[in-house]
Parts: C-alpha cells; structure tokens; sequence
C-alpha cells in the first residue's frame, strides 16, 4: 500500500519546505561561511560564478573534492549545480504560488521560506558546534561531510510532493492548470512572457535580488575566522527566518485588498533594506580589501572579539530584508496569474535573471573589485528596482479576496481518490485564483 498524502495546499508547501532545507538550506548554510567556507574567495567566486552562469541560462528554460586541492572539480560541480538548480527553483516558485488561495499566499511564503531557512540555522548549528573548539580560519572537512549527508535526505522526501491537479485547497478549488503545451508551443508562450510590460518592469528586482550574496560572502570571509563565520551564517538564517515570517504577517493580515496587501509588503521591503544597507555603509566606509586591521583590533576577527558584534548583527538584518525583498518579489508574480505552468515559466524567468546577476558580482569579486563599489552597486541596484516594482503593483486588481465570487463547475461527479477529478470532468476555479487579466475581461 502506498504512503497516503494530504492534498492540502499547506501540507504540500510544508513538504517543500522540507525539501528545500535538505538541499538548498544546507548549500546556503556553506555559502553563509563566506567563500564556502575555504580560504580562497578567488576559487569560491568562479564556482560560483559558473554556477549563476549556467543557472541563468538555465533558468529560463527550467520552467518550460576540494580536499586534495581539486580546483577543476569544484568549478565543474558549480555549474552542474546550475543547471539542476534551474529545474528545481522553477518547480519550488510555482508550487509556492499556485497551490495556496490567493488570500493565504504571504503566508505561503512565510512558511516555505522559514523551513527552508530553518535549513541554514540547523546546517549552521552544526557547524558552529563542530568548528566551537577550532581557531583554524577555514572550515573543518567534518562539516561538509555532515552537510552531504542531510542533502541526500532531500531526494526522498521531494517524493511526497503531488502533482497540481491533486491539490484541493480549502474552499473546495483545485489548482489550475493549462493542458501540456508541445516544446515548440511552450518556446512561443515563453516568448510571449518576455513581452510582457510587467515582467520586463521587474527585471531589475529579479536581476538585484541576490546580487548583494557574492559582496556579503566576501565580507563575511574578510572579517571572521573560520568559527566566527560559522556563527555569522547562523545568525543569517535567524535573520531570514524573521523576515519572512515578518513578510507573510503584514501581507496577508494588513488588508483584504490584493494591492493594498502588495503595497503594504513594498513600504515594509523598502524600510527594512534602507536600514539595513544604511547600517552597512556605516562600517565599509572603515576599510578596504588591503585593510589588515579594522577599529585597532587585527583582522580576521574571532567572536571572542567585541568588534566582532556590530557586524555579525549587520549581517542578520541584511539577511532579514533580504528575505522580505524575496516574498515580495514572489507575491507580485503570483498577482499576475494563477495557472502552474505560468508560474513555472515565471520563476524560470525570476531565477534565471536573479542568477544573471549573480554571476556577475562573483565576477566582480573575483576581480577584487574594492569593497565599497560591490555595496554601492549591490545598493543601487536594489534602489532602481523598489519604483519598477510600485508600477507593476499599483496595476493590481483593486478587488477584495472575499468580495470576489467564487465559479464552482457543476458537472463534476466523482472526484476520485484524494480529489483527483477525472477527465471528464471541469476543474473548480477560483476568481481569486484567476490572473487580472481574466479578470478585467469578464467583468467588461
């Protein structure tokens, strides 16, 4: 007998959750050690370089032995991770969007996105407890090997997860989803997504998103000793974990109206990342990358440091904002439609441009670009793209989620097992489920 799962939207981004922190939640908790927790940030930005790389290549098609000083391997596994990374990201946003109602997607978010970060606390945790006793400036092999270890359980649980048209959500809808386009029909609506006026708007929210990872790594790797970046990674993961918990509150419970809803998240995103990157500018403007000592104390700092706090506490909230800036990007594309195909290309296109830019800051720092261009640029990025996102956001359906009718089809007579419907029968659609665009043609 089979494992029997509930199709519950929630059970099943609960399940990704989960998924996600075996695998990328662990990849993060390596990446939050600063150059992957080795002392050659040189060799860390080409790997991951080519990794962003292939994933932005990648990305846009998705939704449609360092031991003994093998550099090769390293770079090699950075780009296959990039490719792999497409496909999964593709399916993780459209799961995320598409399976919740429209009115519980922040939350969505939150919970998704807290177990995953819950991945980088707990990858961290043990790497804290393993480097605790070591003054070494690099990471112990014990901690990869534990890592590797957990990532493996990702492949089992990823199972569990159903397909959309075996998800019913609570008030009784299923996820819709279009019929399978052929290759060359899904290369034509692809295209077609990249004519979009609101997509190209977003570009430079989707390009800026992760653009600021390869000048945090950098700092992180400049600043601490092997276990101080242990705990810095550690308390990344707290800082994420808080800010999207912080996200999915004000989205979902400030107001019924989408766009108020949508609005609200953007004050908040804008707010935090303001404070955060002010904070931040604060201390780079105190040294540079031939810096050898920073407030009189010797670099690298060790957490036993006192001067090791402010920046450790930086670090937190600039993860903390980022995961905001994260859940807003999402909510907005998940205003947009909310047909599973759609989405898949959507995030495609999010990860494929966010890889876009990181690329290209790995590149900058594999250069040894001074530290205080990568935080301008990094900054500045994010800046331009807060009035895009207000355009795209502004243009939101006005419609409150509970005002809006809900169409149940009236032919449907056997739903199956666990609320399949069976060929024969029309799926059940939610208003609040269905893109604006519909929308506003109906109501014409």
């Amino acid at each position: 007998m089979g494992i029997i799962i509930d199709n519950s939207p929630w059970t099943q981004v609960t399940i990704l959750g989960f998924v996600t922190f075996c695998s990328v939640g662990m990849y993060s908790a390596i990446s939050g050690l600063g150059a992957g927790g080795t002392q050659d940030p040189q060799l860390s930005d080409i790997a991951h370089g080519a990794l962003y790389g292939c994933f932005a290549v990648s990305g846009f098609l998705a939704g449609s032995v360092n031991l003994h000083g093998t550099r090769w391997f390293l770079i090699f596994a950075g780009a296959l991770l990039g490719v792999s990374a497409a496909l999964f990201w593709a399916a993780q946003g459209a799961i995320m969007m598409a399976y919740p109602l429209g009115k519980d997607q922040g939350r969505a978010f939150s919970l998704a996105w807290s177990i995953f970060q819950l991945g980088v606390l707990v990858g961290a945790s043990i790497a804290v407890g393993i480097q605790a006793n070591s003054t070494l400036p690099n990471v112990s092999t014990a901690v990869y090997l534990v890592f590797m270890i957990i990532m493996l359980t990702a492949i089992l649980t990823s199972w569990l997860i159903l397909p959309p048209h075996l998800v019913v959500r609570k008030d009784g809808t299923f996820v819709q989803v279009e019929a399978l386009p052929s290759p060359r029909q899904e290369f034509h609506a692809f295209v077609q997504q990249l004519h979009d006026w609101r997509l190209i708007a977003l570009f430079p929210m989707f390009f800026s998103s992760n653009y600021f990872y390869a000048y945090q790594g950098a700092l992180t790797q400049f600043l601490f000793t092997g276990r101080a970046r242990a705990l810095a990674s550690l308390l990344t993961g707290v800082g994420s974990i808080l800010g999207s918990l912080l996200f999915g509150f004000v989205t979902d419970q400030v107001s019924p109206s989408r766009r108020s809803r949508a609005l609200t998240g953007w004050c908040l995103v804008l707010g935090l990342n303001c404070f955060a990157w002010s904070c931040g500018l604060a201390l780079q403007v105190q040294f540079t990358r031939q810096s050898t000592a920073l407030q009189g104390h010797p670099l690298p700092w060790d957490w036993t440091h006192a001067p090791s706090y402010a920046p450790l506490l930086l670090l937190c909230s600039y993860y903390l904002a980022e995961s905001a800036y994260q859940g807003l990007a999402y909510y907005i594309m998940s205003t947009l439609t909310s047909d599973a195909h759609k989405l898949a290309r959507m995030a495609g296109y999010y990860k494929g441009v966010q890889s876009a830019g990181n690329a290209i800051s790995y590149g900058m720092d594999a250069v040894k670009t001074p530290f205080l261009t990568e935080f301008i640029v990094s900054w500045g990025l994010l800046l331009i793209s807060m009035p895009l996102s207000f355009w795209v956001i502004w243009k939101v359906r006005k419609e409150a989620d509970q005002d809006i009718e809900v169409v149940v089809a009236t032919d449907i007579v056997d739903l199956g097992v666990a609320g399949t419907p069976t060929d024969k029968d029309q799926m059940v659609v939610s208003d609040e489920n269905k893109p604006a665009d519909a929308v506003e043609k109906e109501t014409k």
